[in-house]
């Protein structure tokens, strides 16, 4: 099975071993947890939970959008919460990137996520036939 190494300058650089993403069999992409981070200054966002989510799933758009496919092709994301007490504010922004035929969704609230952030967001999407 074949697999690419997806990296962008869009998103927050790993700030480990670990890549931004990763292509599999040209059939399905894989993100690796994003964080409030902004890729312009790679400084955590500050703010409501709101303000924190939004750049989250920009940082996971902007993956996806380098491997070649997009947030509507996404079957499953797995958020990650330091407070479950934000669930319902972060729900709100995320049903706005999720309009339509809403992905596949865990929720955890996490004891203590990386950076010490509110939030993190991973996802799987597919890609499309002609993009690997």
């Amino acid at each position: 099975m074949s697999r690419e190494i997806i990296s962008t300058p869009k998103a927050p650089a790993a700030i480990g071993p670990y890549s931004q993403g990763v292509t599999a069999g040209g059939h399905f992409v894989f993100t690796a947890g994003q964080i409030p981070i902004n890729p312009e200054t790679s400084e955590l966002v500050q703010g409501t939970i709101q303000v924190q989510t939004r750049q989250v799933l920009e940082n996971l758009k902007a993956v996806l959008e380098a491997a070649g496919t997009s947030l509507k092709n996404v079957v499953k994301t797995t958020v990650f919460l330091s407070d479950m007490n934000d669930f319902s504010a972060m729900n709100q922004v995320y049903a706005g990137y999720f309009p339509e035929n809403p992905p596949a969704r865990s929720a955890v609230q996490a004891a203590r996520l990386p950076k010490d952030v509110n939030i993190e967001i991973e996802c799987v999407a597919v890609l499309p036939k002609n993009s690997c």
